[in-house]
């Protein structure tokens, strides 16, 4: 198997006690990501970051030595969260087809809880340094990779007809729609509740991969059998 570079970026700590700088960073994270969502990065300083963390300017620097790496593992640590309670899922399901439906449905949900995150990822992941930005990117191509690995795995058991080649970009397709959820919410909760918004995507998705043997979702069937 090819070595996929790391997804995660080291940041240098003074501290030597490695459980110690994950509980105070993960202080630094919570209290960063509030207030990144209420004033954005650039209007937010360090000084007010320590305080709502309950560290000293002091001290904070022990565990990070910038705000661009406060900023940096805010988005590890969403991007983190959202992998992790997508791949819960993938124990639950059987074959590839069933499995695909699962996660675009925990994808979404966990979309609708984490939109203030998600939002806060793209608006302001342009002012970190480029290393650290192609450190980002990476894990938001782990995370499509999940897909892609689903829709293999449809493609293998039979279950979901696609062209090989277009695994990469309906895997995209999918993380799209996830993110269109938060990032056009404003229109979109007019027309939809979280569940319709799931069965119409859902649908549509699962008609441009059914199985020819099978015509549940062209019939307009949706992801509960109804």
């Amino acid at each position: 198997m090819p070595v996929r570079p790391s997804t995660s970026k080291p940041i240098p700590t003074a501290v030597k006690d490695p459980q110690l700088v994950e509980v105070r960073r993960q202080q630094i994270v919570d209290a960063a990501v509030d207030l990144f969502i209420k004033k954005g990065f650039h209007r937010t300083t360090t000084r007010e970051i320590a305080r709502e963390s309950g560290m000293s300017i002091g001290a904070l620097y022990e565990y990070v030595e910038s705000k661009e790496d406060v900023l940096y593992l805010v988005c590890e640590n969403i991007h983190n969260t959202l992998e992790a309670r997508l791949r819960d899922t993938l124990k639950e399901a059987q074959n590839g087809r069933e499995t695909l439906r699962l996660a675009i449905r925990q994808y979404l949900y966990v979309m609708d809880d984490m939109q203030d995150d998600v939002l806060l990822i793209y608006q302001e992941s342009k002012s970190l340094p480029p290393e650290s930005l192609r450190y980002v990117l990476r894990k938001e191509e782990q995370i499509t990779g999940i897909f892609e690995d689903i829709l293999r795995r449809g493609l293998e058991d039979g279950s979901l007809q696609l062209d090989p080649r277009a695994v990469t970009l309906m895997a995209h397709n999918i993380i799209v729609l996830g993110q269109m959820w938060a990032f056009r919410r404003w229109v979109l909760r007019r027309h939809y509740d979280l569940e319709d918004y799931i069965r119409v995507q859902t649908s549509l998705l699962l008609n441009e991969l059914m199985d020819s043997g099978t015509g549940g979702e062209a019939r307009g069937e949706t992801d509960d059998g109804n």
